[in-house]
């Protein structure tokens, strides 16, 4: 049986989305009918298409099989998607073997969060999502595929390439991910370091190397930030091969899988009787799926904004209110760094995404009866791969947990409700991820302590101007004023502050790391200051009670909202690290709470 909560929101949703669904799946019918162009294009068209193909030339030319565009998210800084430079010609060749063929459509940009996390490129990092979408689009709009496969893994690429795959929703889409790095350095010495190096106590050589010893390879990181969380959602939408998530990269069964999704890419073509484009998958059930998924497993809280506009590149209006009440309809079943001490890989051997879906399954918490890239059904997305003579084959998955301090059940949890709260009061609408914060610390009032950008905070700490009970506000830092940088530089000073036994909040129209987590953090405050909203009004002294408890936001003081709101010049702000390409972006981006997004 169906969990009344999760059938009443997915309900909610549907009604709400009626109008825009029903015109986006038109449009995807209206593409379906009018078919793919390659064989009506003019012989010059189809020359310049095929001119590089070599021995897939002729196939193409001849109108035989099907033909996969790849879209790559490939480059060698990132490690993450270092390990796609291998991927073309595995599904190239996979592709000819099943009687179709596969071209590089095109590349998309992908930045890494980890090396602009504090530095004026992060200025970009949310507009990148937009941006990867629309490169996507350039890729495909050639309109000589049959089908794609999207090769992405980190914070905007894989939000960035759904929003893309869901406006072609006439096309297949298999997602391939490359999987996680080894397990290094435990996160929680790393972190211990950053926190002893902010103090003081260490130098910058001890800091270097400890940040060596956990980013050591390819793959994603091992934490459980936005990345990892991202690849449990295309599992749990129904986008990835079964259990293709956290396997490792550059293995056999990393490179079997990677094969198997492109034969999969190819069974679902219009040309054969499985016939199942992503506008088919991405409905109402799957996104509440993803949302259960995310509050299950204690998620980033970067995708409350990415899961609304990939919603709305799919016509599925999501709003923060439907993810909170998932939220306290889910469990906490899963434990994983910055939530616990393990990393992926633990996770992974523990059960893994099969335990998971399994048990929220049984519990009555997921939609059973989605489509996904293997079929009709989510039951298949509890069973395991396994590599038997060279191919994949899919055995039961673990039904219980391996270490009950990574999963737990549903009837015994690690706490009876999700990670994410939202708040709502005088301050405006704001997000809060509770899962790794500690129940003592879900209600914090105290006085405002009001900044303009981050670095001011760093200088303030270190200057001994910021040690006392503080709610942190860092302002103008919304999708209009800078782009919405996360602010996961400030955790080891708002750790300190924490540890040092006094009340401390962080209150931002900006967003904090997949990887921040143990500080009340109210994030995504919208209206935003840019906005005049009432975050720009508070002065250093105003009383405000941040409550998660009871999911509210307030300044204490009401006249406060009678004040002109504060302005800010960011000029300076505007130019260098690429930022002023930016400005249009700025200036026609939607709020937060509608997904941030300039499409």
């Amino acid at each position: 049986m169906l969990n009344d909560t999760i059938r009443r929101v997915t309900d909610r949703i549907e009604q709400r989305s009626e109008s825009p669904r029903a015109a986006y799946l038109a449009r995807c019918a209206q593409a379906r009918e009018t078919g793919i162009r390659r064989a009506h294009l003019s012989c010059g068209n189809q020359a310049h298409a095929f001119a590089a193909a070599g021995e897939d030339q002729a196939p193409l030319a001849e109108g035989q099989g099907g033909n996969i565009g790849i879209i790559t998210a490939y480059n060698d800084m990132l490690s993450a998607h270092q390990p796609f430079e291998r991927f073309p010609d595995l599904i190239r060749q996979a592709a000819r073997e099943a009687g179709g063929t596969a071209q590089v459509a095109g590349g998309v940009p992908a930045m890494c969060d980890g090396v602009t996390q504090g530095q004026p490129g992060m200025e970009l990092s949310l507009f990148s999502r937009d941006l990867i979408a629309m490169s996507a689009g350039v890729a495909l709009s050639h309109n000589v595929f049959d089908s794609s496969v999207f090769l992405g893994v980190c914070d905007k690429i894989i939000p960035g390439l759904v929003i893309a795959a869901a406006t072609f929703g006439h096309l297949p889409a298999v997602f391939l991910p490359a999987g996680p790095m080894t397990s290094g350095l435990p996160n929680d010495e790393k972190a211990r370091v950053r926190q002893a190096f902010a103090e003081g106590k260490v130098g910058r050589k001890e800091l270097m190397a400890a940040e060596i010893a956990s980013y050591h390879g390819p793959g994603t990181c091992t934490f459980y930030g936005t990345a990892n969380t991202n690849q449990m959602l295309m599992e749990f939408m129904g986008l990835h091969l079964p259990g293709a998530s956290f396997i490792t990269p550059n293995t056999p069964l990393r490179d079997a899988l990677t094969i198997e999704g492109t034969k999969r890419a190819l069974a679902i073509t219009a040309l054969g009787n499985e016939y199942t484009p992503i506008s088919e998958i991405l409905d109402a059930k799957a996104f509440v799926n993803g949302i259960v998924g995310l509050n299950a497993t204690g998620g980033s809280t970067n995708l409350l904004i990415h899961l609304l506009a990939m919603g709305r590149a799919a016509g599925i209006v999501l709003d923060w209110e439907e993810i909170a009440d998932i939220s306290d309809a889910v469990p906490l079943i899963a434990r994983v760094y910055p939530n616990g001490l393990a990393d992926v890989n633990h996770f992974h051997a523990a059960g893994g995404l099969g335990y998971l879906i399994g048990e929220l399954l049984s519990s009555g918490l997921l939609h059973p009866d989605t489509r996904t890239v293997v079929g009709e059904g989510l039951e298949a997305y509890t069973k395991e791969p396994k590599l038997r003579d060279g191919e994949v084959v899919y055995e039961g998955g673990a039904r219980q947990s391996v270490n009950d301090k990574i999963l737990k059940t549903v009837a015994e949890p690690f706490q009876p409700t999700g990670g994410i709260k939202r708040l709502k009061g005088n301050l405006g609408n704001a997000v809060m991820k509770t899962s790794a914060v500690d129940p003592s610390r879900h209600i914090i009032e105290a006085p405002a302590r009001v900044f303009h950008d981050q670095d001011e905070v760093k200088a303030a700490f270190k200057e001994g101007r910021l040690d006392g009970d503080a709610v942190v506000v860092v302002r103008f830092q919304g999708p209009k004023a800078n782009g919405m940088p996360e602010l996961h530089s400030l955790s080891p000073v708002l750790g300190i502050l924490q540890g040092r036994g006094h009340k401390v909040a962080l209150v931002t129209d900006g967003r904090m790391s997949g990887a921040s987590g143990k500080v009340p953090s109210a994030i995504h405050v919208s209206p935003e200051a840019m906005d005049g909203g009432v975050i720009a009004k508070l002065q250093d002294g105003d009383m405000v009670r941040v409550d998660a408890v009871n999911g509210t936001l307030d300044v204490l003081d009401e006249t406060v909202l009678e004040r002109e709101a504060a302005t800010a010049d960011l000029t300076a702000n505007t130019h260098g690290t690429g930022r002023e390409m930016f400005e249009i972006f700025r200036r026609f981006v939607g709020s937060a709470e509608t997904g941030a997004s300039v499409i």
